[in-house]
């Protein structure tokens, strides 16, 4: 044992040098030979069993030396006139010291004081579980106040379960660790003695656990010793368990999280300390037996029979498009084969982070032609196609390049708009997932006998003059832009080109020109951008402008405002960067500032829009805006340069997308209200040299 505090040397020279505390000066005068004195007494401090010496004249006279806490000394083991000695007896406390004489009480001047050699000898058990008993050997052990245990564990002498001089009995805390014990007398200056050896404080063992492979959400058994003083298991990947199906010390029985990993996991006990098992838990995998039907239909579902299907968390089909699971028996699940799926192995996720992928891929129903009517066709004109699964087309691709979205279409038959450009030959059919179907037959494209427009800028500015070509043009009698705009300044107006100026107040954004014949027929062009913004018709619906309402982080890009290329003088967001795979933009979560709630159900009504001036031309990749909340993580891929390889915007332009495009796999947004995560913007899926400025990301009521 080692006390925590020592004697500095000098100090000690001291005390020896003050051996006895003076207590009187004889005087010169003083002739009277037979007055008993007490001139000093020593030493104090004393230890209790010690010798206490007292110097004086007629000493010899003392009956009795009485000290503090009224413990009186009548046996002296020394006694002559000059010199008496006593021992001091274990009940001494500090205090005064009275000498009975037959002249009366000598009371000494100053107090005597008590050296307090507390040690401690021993202690056993040397191991114990929190909660046990151990014993403290030592001396003067009834002075103790507090006993602490490695981590910082005080227990108070209120709490000892016995205290004597030599001993005191005190329970482990339930939150000791293995460490040094310290015992204090619990003085503002406080004596501290601390163990020579360490108190092995029990930790648990394991010796097994089973089953493994384990399912998560079955029990697991770890068998082992000592096992009732866990209080948390850890499984890799951070997934906790606190409550347990039963508990004893050699076995602990609890139910395995949806989300735990394969490796080892942790026992944790009251004192945070931590036990790392040496088994390794492997978390079981669903087992795949049929898919079917196969092929599947992109848009329908898929019947996935197996084992254990009640642990898939995200079902995967070719080109890592995600499905929506409609029911899971575990034997027996049901998913949503997603509109733009395509062929390939379909992989099924668990929380534990691990895949299983179908033994064989899974093939997408393509669509098929039977007849298209009529064969020979003017442009402007609607084909008709007759087949099966027809009802998965978005879009034809005539000889020419040219091509048209379906006006309609149903399991056997579609409608479409034959567009100006159209040369005669083969037609395509475009899946959802872009699946590309050749007709065998072939449509004749007629000569147009009415207004036919043969080529047209694809961009302008208002207050631009633009050449519409076509051939009997001169039938024309007025042109009008969006929204039904009538064009009021002409240039050259003939059988084969109009020119016109596009009014000022024409709306900006996409849109077709039509043309109006003399006899009332409207033909109506291909698509133009009419270059230009929209104002913002409602403040409170913006939620990136870049300047209050800015984003929290990104891969590439920043605020900027040069006056060159600013809008309307205030900030806008910036990139100017080559983009390989996703490269995130500007984003935000947490509905900070969305205002998702002013539109809540109403998603029919609204649009998505945004400013946007493309620099340079843009040649892959998408732009894939995400909205994400509590119903889901729904996404529109934005995309204009996919069909003609480039694309630039000439100046700032909006963008107009419909809420209603927006999907979480094959499910449709349907409440703005619950976005309350992620929400913003990222290139992805390509590559490609991005120079473009966005501001004013704003919903808009149609």
């Amino acid at each position: 044992m080692s006390q925590l505090f020592k004697i500095k040397p000098l100090l000690l020279l001291v005390f020896l040098a003050s051996l006895f505390v003076i207590e009187a000066c004889k005087k010169d005068d003083d002739t009277d030979a037979n007055l008993i004195q007490l001139l000093s007494f020593g030493p104090s401090p004393v230890l209790r069993g010690g010798d206490l010496r007292f110097i004086g004249t007629n000493l010899d006279k003392v009956t009795a030396i009485v000290l503090a806490n009224n413990v009186e000394v009548n046996t002296f083991k020394t006694k002559t006139p000059e010199l008496l000695v006593i021992v001091v007896p274990e009940a001494t406390v500090n205090g005064k010291v009275v000498l009975k004489t037959p002249q009366g009480d000598i009371q000494a001047k100053t107090e005597l004081t008590i050296s307090e050699p507390i040690t401690i000898t021993s202690f056993s058990p040397a191991t114990a579980r929190p909660g046990a008993v151990i014993s403290i050997e030592g001396t003067y052990l009834n002075l103790i106040k507090s006993v602490t245990f490695n981590n910082k564990k005080t227990v108070l002498d209120t709490a000892f379960i016995s205290q004597t001089r030599t001993k005191i009995e005190v329970r482990v805390p339930d939150d000791a660790k293995t460490g040094l014990i310290v015992i204090s007398n619990g003085e503002v200056d406080p004596i501290l003695v601390e163990s020579a050896t360490e108190l092995v404080v029990t930790l648990p063992v394991v010796t097994q656990v089973s089953p493994t492979p384990v399912k998560a959400g079955t029990a697991l058994t770890i068998d082992g010793t000592d096992l009732d003083l866990i209080r948390e298991v850890i499984f890799t990947g951070g997934s906790k368990v606190t409550s347990f199906s039963s508990v004893s010390p050699t076995q602990i029985v609890l139910n395995v999280p949806a989300d735990a990993k394969d490796g080892a996991i942790k026992l944790v006990v009251a004192s945070l300390e931590e036990v790392t098992t040496a088994q390794e838990v492997v978390m079981s995998v669903p087992t795949i037996t049929s898919i079917a039907p196969d092929p599947a239909k992109t848009g329908a579902t898929v019947t996935v029979s197996g084992v254990d299907l009640d642990l898939v968390t995200r079902v995967s089909f070719g080109g890592d498009k995600t499905g929506a699971v409609q029911s899971n028996t575990g034997t027996e699940m049901v998913v949503n084969v997603p509109a733009n799926a395509q062929d390939g192995a379909v992989t099924f996720s668990t929380a534990a982070g691990k895949t299983v992928t179908s033994s064989t891929a899974l093939a997408m129903v393509k669509p098929s032609i039977a007849t298209m009517s009529p064969t020979d066709i003017q442009v402007n004109n609607v084909l008709t196609v007759t087949g099966n699964d027809l009802d998965i087309v978005s879009k034809v691709i005539f000889t020419g390049g040219t091509e048209s979205p379906v006006i309609s279409a149903s399991l056997t038959e579609l409608t479409v708009n034959v567009p100006v450009g159209t040369a005669s030959g083969p037609i395509r059919l475009v899946a959802n997932n872009g699946d590309e179907v050749f007709s065998a037959l072939s449509i004749t494209i007629l000569a147009s006998t009415s207004a036919t427009i043969t080529s047209m800028p694809a961009s302008a500015r208002p207050g631009e003059m633009i050449d519409i070509v076509g051939v009997n043009l001169d039938v024309v009698t007025g042109v009008v832009f969006p929204i039904d705009i009538p064009a009021t300044m002409f240039g050259i107006k003939t059988e084969t080109l109009i020119q016109v100026v596009i009014p000022m107040n024409a709306k900006t954004g996409n849109g077709t020109i039509k043309l109006i014949t003399a006899n009332g027929e409207i033909i109506e062009s291909p698509v133009i951008n009419i270059a230009g913004v929209d104002p913002v018709a409602d403040p409170s619906l913006v939620f990136f402008n870049f300047d209050g309402l800015g984003y929290w982080w990104n891969n590439a890009g920043s605020e900027q405002n040069d006056p060159a290329l600013s809008l309307d003088g205030s900030k806008y967001f910036y990139v100017d960067q080559v983009c390989n795979g996703w490269t995130g933009f500007f984003w935000r979560n947490s509905a900070n500032n969305f205002p998702g709630a002013t539109i809540g159900t109403n998603v029919s009504q609204y649009v998505l829009k945004f400013d946007i001036n493309v620099l340079e031309p843009i040649t892959g990749g998408e732009f894939a805006w995400r909205l994400k909340g509590s119903a889901g993580d729904f996404w529109y891929y934005w995309k204009p340069w996919e069909s003609s390889g480039s694309y630039t915007t000439n100046g700032w332009i909006t963008i107009t997308i419909p809420l209603t495009s927006f999907y979480a796999g094959s499910t449709q947004i349907s409440d703005l209200s619950t976005i309350n995560e992620d929400f913003g913007v990222a290139f992805n899926n390509g590559t490609s040299h991005v120079k473009a400025c966005v501001d004013n990301v704003r919903f808009e009521q149609l």
